[in-house]
């Protein structure tokens, strides 16, 4: 368990990015000089500043960055991944999966809706059709009360991205908060968000490594939006739990023990069962 931020103290910010394009592509590399997860910790420190505590995390750091402890103390996560989702440990993914269960926020950017993370959390296939031919994106306001919507244009312009486009194989959204067209006339909910267990998810589809979308000040702001919006804000960080209450007994919780009754329970143990 940890505590949750007060309003007035940095949202702990943890930017985890595969970063296997820099390293095997110069032209990505020469396009994200500090790695695609760079590029958005530095968006997300421009426009959030003192509000923000930002640490990045890589695939090939000794637990992909995303120890126990680092967790802990992430109260937002950003995730970034293409190429190699399949080399993203099981290990890792579940404590993720707890973490968020737990109140931790999750902020799944573009190709990270094939992640095992996302998957997981979402319990379907994730798949969409795409296009990598330059196409041009106008990013739509769905929602315009939406904190994470405030202070975008509407439409937002992107000049050069991939295409996304429905059918997008999640399950339905709890807001719709943008949606997305392209010059081929395809749509796509490009962001969306969901509640998973005491967690905020937000997945937002702009973002290709053959583009440099992590520099457009509209995209930097739609994250840095979606971080202030993910914070759970609780006395502590812990799953939700099954807990059994007497007839009017409203606050003292007793841990689970098993679906059979107590007699039941004693003869299966003088039983062996």
């Amino acid at each position: 368990m940890s505590a949750q931020p007060a309003p007035s103290t940095p949202i702990r910010v943890t930017v985890w990015g595969e970063n296997r394009h820099e390293q095997l592509e110069p032209a990505v590399a020469a396009r994200y000089p500090d790695g695609m997860h760079g590029a958005v910790a530095q968006g997300i420190e421009a426009h959030l500043g003192a509000g923000v505590q930002v640490r990045t995390a890589t695939l090939d750091d000794p637990d992909h960055g995303l120890t126990e402890e680092v967790l802990r103390d992430t109260d937002v996560l950003t995730w970034w991944g293409h190429a190699a989702h399949g080399e993203v440990s099981d290990e890792v993914v579940e404590r993720v999966h707890r973490h968020v269960l737990a109140g931790m926020g999750l902020i799944v950017l573009h190709s990270g809706h094939w992640s095992k993370i996302f998957m997981k959390l979402m319990g379907t296939s994730c798949t969409l059709r795409w296009r990598a031919e330059h196409d041009r994106e106008l990013v739509w306001t769905v929602d315009p009360t939406h904190p994470i919507a405030q202070g975008i244009p509407h439409p937002m312009i992107i000049e050069e991205d991939e295409m996304y486009g429905e059918f997008f194989d999640v399950p339905a959204p709890d807001e719709t908060v943008f949606l997305s067209t392209f010059s081929g006339g395809e749509v796509f909910r490009s962001g969306i968000t969901y509640r998973r267990g005491f967690g905020k998810v937000f997945y937002f589809r702009p973002g290709d490594q053959e583009y440099p979308t992590y520099f457009h000040d509209g995209v930097r702001k739609v994250i840095s939006n979606a971080v202030e919006w993910a914070v759970t804000v609780r006395p502590e960080r812990i799953a939700p739990t099954l807990l059994r209450y007497e007839t009017e007994d409203f606050y003292r919780g007793q841990g689970y023990g098993g679906a059979l009754n107590d007699e039941a329970r004693a003869a299966a143990a003088e039983a062996g069962l």
